[in-house]
């Protein structure tokens, strides 16, 4: 689902050609673009490709400033600078941006687990963070 996307807001000018830019129907991206939120997936989609708070930030974007800010990224998804992004690029793209994620989730519920900040999770700091409301 991200690829096609990418290709829609990619052609509007900022980008990389794709293989399948020239395979598409006149209009269709204008059209596919006014609706790609109708999808189910459509914001973990966009979570699982710019990250959370990258595709927060990306929803308070005029459309313009939306395809230019995508235009860089996908610069930075072009590893071999060929012009072109490739399935392992975009593998690469999405591996990154999740680990990044995961590093900032655990850190953040380190913080909320480490009851008494000794940097350790006591079994008991666990229950009281997880359960405690409960107990």
């Amino acid at each position: 689902l991200l690829l096609p996307l990418l290709l829609l807001v990619v052609p509007g000018g900022l980008g990389k050609p794709t293989a399948r830019q020239e395979r598409a129907r006149p209009g269709a991206a204008q059209q596919q673009q006014q609706h790609h939120e109708d999808g189910p997936g459509f914001q973990y989609d966009h979570e699982a490709f710019l990250g959370k708070e990258e595709a927060r930030s990306f929803d308070q974007l005029s459309p313009e400033e939306s395809r230019e800010r995508l235009g860089k990224i996908v610069d930075r998804i072009d590893e071999n600078k060929d012009g072109y992004l490739t399935t392992e690029e975009l593998k690469n793209w999405i591996k990154r941006v999740q680990k990044r994620y995961i590093y900032e989730n655990v850190a953040k519920v380190w913080k909320d687990y480490d009851l008494n900040k000794d940097n350790k999770i006591a079994w008991e700091e666990y229950k009281q963070a997880t359960y405690g409301y409960y107990l």
